[in-house]
């Protein structure tokens, strides 16, 4: 039995671990803060060297506190590490990739509520994918939250499907939620690694990728160059996305589903576009549209159905 003692000479990391939904708010609380630190930069850092530094400064981040992990996990890493690679080249790199591109053409309010869609969206793909069974009422529910994202991409005129005239950066948006849904069905194929090792090596997959994105799309690895004489803001962007939504939020959402179960956790996911959108509003200053809360209520209504519906079929 834990002394009191010992409780008040806790650590202030280890007393936070120990409360969930302290870090089920946090975790995407950081994550929708990506949306809104990339959006500062637009214009004054390529969306491509964003990434790259991203990527290359995780991974350099996270490898001290991973290597005893990496140590004890080699045997299974030597084997699958081209699969462990290839989860941060998609949902690493690939999503943040088209997410930055996205953002330099459309709001981050609209790229906040897209990727509010993301539940929907991997569970429709587990069902086309996987034949994972869903009710009737959960593809409803699928089928309201998608016409939610719609609105937001047509930017309140569903008409402009029919004419293909589409925000392109709004296009690039909900590829890079298509790129997070693939990433997260093949989480289902994850070697039995703990999950340090997996961010390590995830992590390194998603520099090199980042890398390539850079030198084929970007400004070139030259670009790194001009880093030094960039400005506070970009660094202060660069030490967050690098940090906050890089690591802190995936060592706190994967602490917060150890401790209440991956049910009770996985609705924190909806908190992503409130967070992303109130931080779009607050810092950047973006004017919410009509559409924007029409298509908001839409799509929380098709999660709320869907939800339902599964905690029915349990």
């Amino acid at each position: 039995m834990t002394k009191p003692q010992d409780h008040q000479n806790r650590g202030i990391s280890a007393r936070l671990l120990d409360q969930p939904y302290l870090m089920l708010i946090l975790a995407p609380m950081f994550w929708g803060g990506n949306v809104v630190a990339a959006k500062m930069v637009v214009g004054e850092m390529d969306p491509f060297l964003l990434l790259a530094s991203r990527c290359v400064g995780a991974t350099l981040f996270i490898l001290p506190f991973a290597w005893r992990f990496l140590k004890a996990d080699w045997p299974v890493i030597r084997r699958a590490w081209p699969l462990l690679m290839s989860f941060g080249a998609v949902g690493y790199a690939l999503f943040n990739g088209l997410l930055y591109v996205g953002l330099t053409t459309t709001t981050a309010v609209n790229s906040s509520i897209e990727q509010g869609s993301l539940p929907m969206i991997i569970l429709a793909a587990n069902f086309i994918v996987f034949r994972v069974r869903a009710t009737p009422l959960q593809i409803v529910g699928v089928m309201i939250a998608i016409t939610g994202v719609a609105l937001t991409a047509t930017h309140g005129d569903l008409g402009r499907i029919l004419t293909l005239d589409v925000n392109i950066g709004d296009g690039f948006v909900i590829l890079a939620c298509l790129a997070y849904a693939a990433y997260t069905l093949a989480l289902r194929f994850r070697p039995p690694v703990h999950l340090m090792s997996f961010m390590a090596i995830a992590f390194s997959g998603a520099a090199l990728t980042s890398l390539v994105l850079l030198q084929l799309f970007g400004t070139g690895l030259g670009s790194f160059a001009t880093l030094p004489q960039a400005s506070p803001k970009v660094w202060a962007v660069l030490v967050y996305v690098m940090i906050f939504p890089s690591m802190f939020s995936q060592v706190f959402y994967a602490r917060g589903v150890e401790l209440v179960g991956p049910n009770r956790a996985a609705p924190s996911h909806n908190l992503i576009p409130v967070f992303g959108a109130l931080g779009s509003i607050i810092i950047l200053g973006e004017r919410p549209e009509p559409y924007h809360f029409m298509a908001a209520a839409i799509i929380i209504a098709g999660i709320v159905m869907a939800e339902y519906a599964a905690r029915r079929k349990r």
